[in-house]
């Protein structure tokens, strides 16, 4: 086989093996995958650009049963995959599930499970706080998750796991603010309640902030050793412009993640921020007042996200992760598409550092299978 197959043709059993050959010795390789990151966090080249990958639970069906693989860790060690996302087990009282099939979260959100042609998902069903009135009814409701409710010691275990040939860069995701808080109320009432009732949905953010920091602080006390880096969102631009303005999102936003960024700084860890849209006006905000590491996930057709723009004029404060384009390129173009729009951000992201590559958001169930191996499978050199 040439070095960089030919993902249109190759069998099942000539792309793992290419993939086997290429990444399943990372023990052998001159510097580690945690190292690989670690350096790219730094501004620092390293040997090639790091990877990640994130999938919905049908993208990792797909591929594992393309490959032949059972495992996710050996999904992402034959994928050359430099991160790993580890969440303790959830030990606390079943989710209730209401009489038309709806259920509450392990968030305290309504959800139900919707299907489209290729995937399945969790919808909102229901906002259980959106005839509340008042912060003392948010602060005491009874659906608030305690930290009490994970299992603190299987985080350990599951790195261990991880990390069996080779130490990984390792994430743990907090959660977002704005993002959960919304969801318990409605997010048209939620807006409008930043002029309306301020104090009532700026208590449902405060609950979560506080959930989040008493989470953290939890896993530290077992694991602060083992985390890497720490994730948290909160979506707040449409596919052309912010959802709210910058004003706003500093008065009534910004403070909770200050609140909750600031604990994180306390450790030595690296703070990633995900927020999908036309984010750019927020960007010199991210940085100087978030105080966050690195921006996820750049979606690239998204109004203003220019890629090489925002590495040009935020690259020396900033690392970027994600960036392939899921509402074009990965799910409707060619595997030489996928190919190209690697390469490209690879060099223009990943020069001197700062970059992980992967999918602006969770690859679809109607991705290709040989369009992910062209992702995975490409020249990772920046």
């Amino acid at each position: 086989m040439k070095h960089y197959p030919d993902w249109n043709t190759t069998t099942a059993e000539e792309s793992k093996q290419w993939f086997v050959d290429k990444f399943c010795s990372p023990n052998n390789a001159p510097i580690s995958p945690r190292d690989r990151v670690v350096k790219t966090l730094k501004n620092e080249a390293p040997d090639r650009v790091p990877f990640d990958f994130w999938g919905v639970p049908e993208t990792w069906d797909s591929l594992k049963s393309f490959l032949k693989i059972d495992d996710n860790n050996e999904l992402m060690e034959t994928l050359g995959v430099d991160c790993r996302v580890i969440t303790p087990n959830y030990i606390g009282p079943e989710p209730e599930v209401l009489d038309d099939g709806s259920f509450y979260n392990i968030w305290g959100s309504v959800r139900k499970i919707v299907k489209n042609g290729s995937s399945s998902y969790e919808e909102y069903a229901a906002y259980p706080l959106a005839d509340f009135q008042t912060p003392s009814e948010v602060e005491q409701w009874d659906k608030w998750p305690k930290s009490s409710m994970w299992d603190w010691d299987s985080f350990i275990t599951k790195v261990e796991k991880a990390n069996n040939k080779a130490p990984y860069h390792i994430r743990y995701d907090i959660g977002g603010i704005f993002e959960s808080a919304w969801g318990l109320y409605g997010l048209d009432k939620f807006l409008i309640g930043f002029y309306e009732n301020p104090d009532l949905v700026c208590s449902m953010m405060e609950c979560y902030t506080d959930i989040f920091i008493s989470n953290f602080r939890s896993l530290m006390s077992k694991a602060e050793h083992l985390v890497d880096m720490v994730y948290t969102y909160d979506d707040v631009a449409t596919q052309d412009s912010l959802m709210i303005s910058p004003d706003m999102w500093r008065q009534y936003i910004l403070p909770f993640h200050q609140k909750l960024n600031k604990v994180v700084r306390e450790y030595d860890v690296k703070l990633m921020y995900h927020s999908c849209g036309a984010v750019r006006p927020l960007i010199p905000a991210f940085i100087e007042e978030l105080d966050i590491d690195v921006l996820n996930p750049l979606q690239p057709r998204a109004k203003g996200m220019d890629m090489a723009f925002i590495k040009n004029t935020y690259g020396d404060r900033l690392s970027f992760h994600g960036g392939v384009d899921l509402q074009k390129t990965l799910p409707f173009g060619s595997v030489e598409d996928v190919k190209d729009e690697v390469t490209n951000l690879c060099h223009t992201l990943g020069k001197d550092g700062g970059y992980i590559c992967t999918s602006a958001h969770y690859i679809q169930g109607d991705v290709p299978v040989r369009n992910i191996l062209a992702l995975y499978g490409q020249d990772r050199m920046f």
